[in-house]
């Protein structure tokens, strides 16, 4: 009889990722990171106004360079942009692991 490696579908893995070493030098992600980071997005401060209440909102960089990144993947859809940032490493690298909900991607598209 046959007899193969064992394997289990139940077993955890922990694989530890540092994120800026997913975003490689000379790639569109690396250029795209670096110059909205060299942007003055002040411009969106007066949008938010949580200085005392409210949530703390999502830097707009970090919404800028998920979006501008998934439009350069042909991806204009807020649900799939969300789920862009769950899913690919680079995505969620230009993130910064943060988890933007597709609605608040909406409506930063769309301000």
């Amino acid at each position: 009889m046959a007899r193969y490696k064992y394997y289990s579908y139940d077993q955890q893995l922990m694989i530890p990722v540092n994120l800026k070493n997913q975003i490689l030098p000379d790639t569109f992600e690396h250029t795209l990171n670096r110059v909205i980071d060299s942007l003055d997005l002040s411009v969106f401060n007066n949008k938010y106004a949580n200085d005392e209440t409210g949530a703390p909102a999502y830097d707009p960089a970090i919404l800028l360079k998920v979006v501008l990144f998934a439009y350069s993947r042909g991806i204009i859809s807020s649900r799939k942009i969300a789920r862009l940032c769950e899913e690919n490493i680079v995505c969620m690298a230009l993130a910064a692991d943060t988890k933007p909900h597709f609605t608040t991607i909406a409506d930063f598209i769309s301000s």
